[in-house]
């Protein structure tokens, strides 16, 4: 009994961070390590035909479910607050029904639209992937929609009673069993049936499938001991009716999914925008599709790890911040806000430098030596991205979840619209420069999600008088510490040479870097007294704060 009641028990807010990020950290490196097996399986051809159809699959989970974890979350948590606990399940059942209509909706409209959007993603490119192959791996991604809203359902529950170890462990167990699909389905599929790419990849592709099912599997057995304390049926009905708390879950709801499907629609038209500019700037169909789907898909894999703060960041975040807005504790909703986006500094800053610094060995493991030079400078340039989208995430969700979601959709839409509007100009002004015009891509992106992120850290500022004084002593403590980290790893890389043909020795290398930086910056942000736990400041930067 008492270990039914662990499983269960609630998460404080940094407990909560840490299980989330830590299960999420988890994912993101099983996310990065399978593409090793799997590119070198079904070659540049096979992952750009996968990167085609997943990123249509997040367009259509984003428009079934996007934004409902973190709704349901926000909601129940303000139910059981109030100690509304009838209207608290009642709510989980009525978006469970609302999840699995527009779950089934999106479905049906990606698996017989499949055919016209493989023709908007490839166009009239020739000597790459076919539009046969294309909307075949389109439909058979599609199944996954019909399960991955209802696990997200129940997870959002949970959340919302601050239980965070199940649905993180649950989330293992999606990645394990979807990874597990996509390289066993393709080994059998190329060495056993000697199935061609389009068929390799439209099987392994239905991972996405099995994983949810199995999530929701370890879910359904875990909660099931629970029920009556979870699903209390028993209950006095509350005053609130179905009418409301459906205008609740759907007001609540909206902003998240609107945010998350406008993110998802301009990767997938970020992607079609790169495909059409390169190929009209002469650039062959080969060169197109490596340069497109390693943008908008392979350098993102590597930044899993540097995305995976802020989303752990974000799991935990919300309910507590929706907490503290409820009991009018808005001290508490700046402390928890500022501490994240110091979290995020503190460690994804040296993180992205440090993959830059390391862009060609990184690069050579995960997708070998064949466009090496290409690859490692597109990653280079393009992880700084997922710093923003970090910073990005954690202040458009804080805003809805202080109820601004207006301002969170003004915001966003700044973003986008400048890099819509700068994509392919940016492109074709690299291009005059002699320079590669993916480049023009990268910078967009950085420019719209870094423009969203300031005018959210000023609307906040405006409408809740929040200070970010001790958060930029940080950034500042964060700068000096990686400058240093910095140019000690440039010194270290221009006289330390490697065999970078052996993927062993490549990560070795890598080891051995990464355990150097960090020393290094991890030594000057405590010299630097960043981490006043250990109450052990030897040296400060008060001249540069007043300055």
């Amino acid at each position: 009994m008492k270990k039914k009641l662990f499983e269960l028990k609630k998460s404080s807010f940094l407990e909560g961070t840490f299980i989330a990020t830590i299960a999420i950290i988890i994912t993101k490196i099983m996310g990065m390590l399978y593409v090793i097996p799997f590119y070198a399986m079904v070659g540049m051809q096979g992952c750009a035909l996968y990167s085609y159809a997943y990123n249509v699959y997040i367009i259509f989970l984003d428009l079934s479910s996007a934004g409902i974890p973190i709704a349901m979350s926000k909601l129940i948590k303000e139910y059981h607050t109030l100690g509304l606990l009838e209207a608290k399940v009642r709510t989980y059942h009525l978006g469970k029904r609302m999840v699995q209509f527009l779950s089934f909706l999106s479905f049906l409209m990606v698996f017989f639209l499949a055919p016209q959007i493989s023709f908007l993603i490839l166009g009239n490119l020739e000597g790459g992937n076919t539009l046969e192959g294309v909307t075949l791996a389109i439909r058979c991604v599609s199944i996954a929609i019909l399960v991955i809203p209802n696990l997200s359902i129940t997870k959002g529950y949970l959340q919302g009673h601050s239980i965070i170890n199940i649905p993180s462990i649950s989330q293992v167990i999606e990645q394990a069993t979807r990874i597990l699909m996509i390289l066993l389905g393709s080994f059998l599929s190329i060495y056993l049936f000697h199935l061609r790419v389009e068929q390799t990849v439209a099987i392994a592709i239905t991972g996405a499938f099995f994983g949810g099912m199995m999530a929701l599997f370890y879910i359904k057995i875990k909660i099931k001991s629970q029920k009556e304390k979870l699903f209390e049926n028993n209950l006095q009905r509350d005053e609130i009716d179905d009418k409301t708390i459906k205008k609740k879950i759907v007001s609540y709801a909206i902003p998240f999914i609107l945010i998350d499907l406008a993110t998802s629609v301009y990767n997938f038209v970020d992607m079609v925008l790169l495909s059409r500019t390169m190929t009209h700037l002469g650039y062959s169909a080969t060169q197109t599709e490596f340069i497109t789907s390693s943008v908008s898909t392979w350098t993102g894999k590597i930044g899993m790890i540097v995305t995976s703060i802020a989303m752990g960041l974000i799991v935990s975040l919300i309910p507590n911040m929706v907490e503290a807005k409820t009991l009018k504790k808005m001290d508490e909703v700046e402390k928890h806000f500022n501490k994240s986006l110091q979290m995020i500094l503190v460690i994804c800053i040296p993180m992205v430098l440090g993959i830059s610094i390391l862009s060609r060995p990184i690069w050579s493991i995960f997708y070998g030596r064949e466009y090496l030079e290409l690859g490692s400078s597109i990653l280079k340039i393009s992880i700084f991205t997922t710093l923003f989208v970090n910073l990005y995430m954690v202040v458009t969700s804080s805003l809805q979840s202080l109820d601004c979601s207006k301002k969170a959709y003004q915001i966003s839409c700044i973003g986008y619209i400048t890099n819509a509007m700068l994509d392919v100009p940016l492109m074709f002004f690299f291009h005059t420069l002699s320079m590669p015009p993916f480049l023009g891509a990268i910078l967009s992106s950085i420019l719209g999600y870094g423009l969203s992120f300031i005018k959210a850290l000023h609307t906040l500022k405006k409408e809740y008088h929040f200070r970010y004084k001790e958060t930029i002593q940080v950034l500042q403590k964060v700068i000096l510490s990686s400058t240093i980290m910095i140019l000690s790893l440039m010194f270290l890389t221009s006289h330390i040479l490697y065999y970078e043909e052996s993927k062993i020795i490549s990560v070795l290398y890598i080891g051995l870097m990464g355990i150097i930086g960090a020393s290094i910056y991890f030594f000057c942000m405590y010299k630097l007294g960043a981490f006043p736990f250990l109450n052990k400041k030897k040296l400060t930067l008060k001249k540069v704060s007043s300055s």
